[in-house]
């Protein structure tokens, strides 16, 4: 299927960007997992059952389920939009770089909620969304479940700060050292000057 984009002309060069729910939804989704890491990582420092520790992990719980959510949503839409073709050949290294970082982000990101879900509700925790409900338990209180969920939530924080590092670091090697218009892609088009 041919890729819904907005195509904008900068100087002489055509920028073919993602749509504009493309867009929004990886700006409110980076938004929500940087979040959701800072607080996780944070938490991770504090000692057990203090009230702040408490707090800020019913909001982590919640972002992750936020994300959980919006991820399906971005699938489904990104496999019905399509993805826009990039402006100049980025060569076959770099293309399976990019294609297994993002297949890897992406799994990350049902991974991570799916594994903290497992271990709050196996570990007979809350599970809250930002205090409005709580979503529904589907798995049984169990201490192995639990520890199960809780060992792939620790071991998925641990890769998810090195692949976030890596599309940080691919996004401005792209930027400052290519010089491509990888990032454009992602931003809104600027105005022209009247």
């Amino acid at each position: 299927m041919a890729a819904i984009s907005d195509e904008f002309t900068t100087g002489s060069e055509t920028v073919a960007r993602y749509d504009r729910v493309q867009r929004l939804l990886h700006w409110l989704m980076a938004a929500i997992i940087l979040a959701a890491v800072a607080i996780g990582l944070y938490c991770s420092t504090q000692a057990p059952g203090t009230p702040v520790r408490r707090a800020l992990l019913e909001v982590h719980k919640s972002l992750g389920m936020t994300a959980l959510v919006l991820v399906v949503i971005r699938v489904g839409y990104r496999l019905f939009a399509g993805a826009p073709s990039h402006g100049r050949y980025l060569g076959r290294l770099t293309r399976l770089a990019a294609n297994s970082a993002h297949l890897m982000l992406y799994a990350l990101m049902v991974m991570m909620p799916v594994t903290g879900y497992l271990f709050s509700a196996a570990g007979g925790y809350s599970l809250p969304w930002f205090g409005l409900f709580q979503w529904p338990r589907l798995v049984p209180v169990g201490k192995a479940l639990a520890s199960t969920g809780q060992y792939f939530h620790d071991w998925g924080a641990d890769i998810i700060y090195v692949v976030l590092a890596l599309h940080l670091a691919a996004v401005a090697w792209h930027y400052f050292v290519m010089k491509d218009d990888v990032l454009a892609r992602m931003l809104p088009p600027r105005r022209k000057a009247s």
